[in-house]
């Protein structure tokens, strides 16, 4: 079986998300055109202290910009019109109960419309 050699990197970012980190990495083809790897890395800690990263990469190729970019769009945007911006998650916050209460009134649904607005910048 072949194995595949792992270009250099031409160019190189890194995103850091809690356990899980993002590298987007343009590489070049034998012929010196560019692709795009993205890898995300997680890591998982062993009961006895020790850890290791599981791996996952996709190959991106130019001849599939313009497709991926449309349709990582249209998802991603269907996600923010449909669930807002703010995680909601058990992960992310510890207190999460999934809420099953069904609004009857017109003065729950006022009192459901008022929120605090949270600046990221204070943090």
């Amino acid at each position: 079986m072949a194995e595949r050699v792992e270009q250099e990197e031409i160019f190189s970012q890194v995103l850091r998300a809690g356990r899980r980190t993002y590298f987007f990495d343009v590489r070049a083809t034998k012929a010196d055109d560019y692709y795009l790897t993205v890898t995300e890395s997680k890591k998982f800690t062993h009961d006895d202290g020790t850890f290791h990263y599981q791996k996952h990469k996709i190959y991106l190729y130019k001849e599939d910009f313009t497709d991926f970019h449309e349709m990582l769009k249209k998802a991603t945007d269907y996600i923010i019109n449909e669930k807002g911006d703010e995680v909601i998650s058990e992960r992310h916050q510890k207190d999460f109960k999934k809420e099953e209460t069904k609004v009857t009134s017109k003065e729950e649904i006022k009192s459901t419309d008022s929120f605090t607005d949270v600046s990221f910048d204070d943090i």
